[in-house]
């Protein structure tokens, strides 16, 4: 991802930095709220900035690459993390969920991995849409 140079970022509230100053974001977890949604870390500062806005909002405020390929990696990062978490449930918890409420995790845990082996795309266009889902 290339970042404008220059460009001045809002972190929301009045706080204002370059976009070539800003050098990380941590999204904000305890205690997060309207006012405190991610940690920005700027040059030459020596603690975190805490922004009211979600560093999704502030990278496309700073970002060359246009919206599509920002939101891309936001879901894949997402997808990263629902495949960690879907490591946490058991069998017999993934049996109780799918007879409760139709929620297939194997199956979704099997296309998500598809998706992170696949370096073809149209073969992950066909895996998420299989055509025992079309019928």
């Amino acid at each position: 991802m290339e970042v404008k140079k220059g460009v001045i970022v809002s972190l929301g509230y009045g706080k204002y930095f370059l976009s070539d100053k800003i050098v990380g974001f941590v999204p904000i977890e305890e205690n997060r709220g309207p006012a405190r949604r991610t940690l920005v870390y700027i040059d030459g500062v020596a603690e975190p900035v805490v922004a009211s806005k979600t560093e999704a909002t502030m990278l496309k405020d700073m970002s060359m690459e246009g919206p599509n390929e920002i939101e891309c990696a936001m879901a894949l990062d997402l997808l990263e993390r629902i495949l960690t978490d879907f490591q946490h449930v058991g069998r017999m918890l993934r049996r109780s969920i799918k007879d409760e409420v139709g929620l297939d995790i194997d199956d979704l845990e099997k296309r998500v991995k598809e998706v992170f082996a696949s370096d073809d795309p149209s073969a992950v266009q066909e895996g998420l849409f299989a055509q025992e889902d079309r019928d």
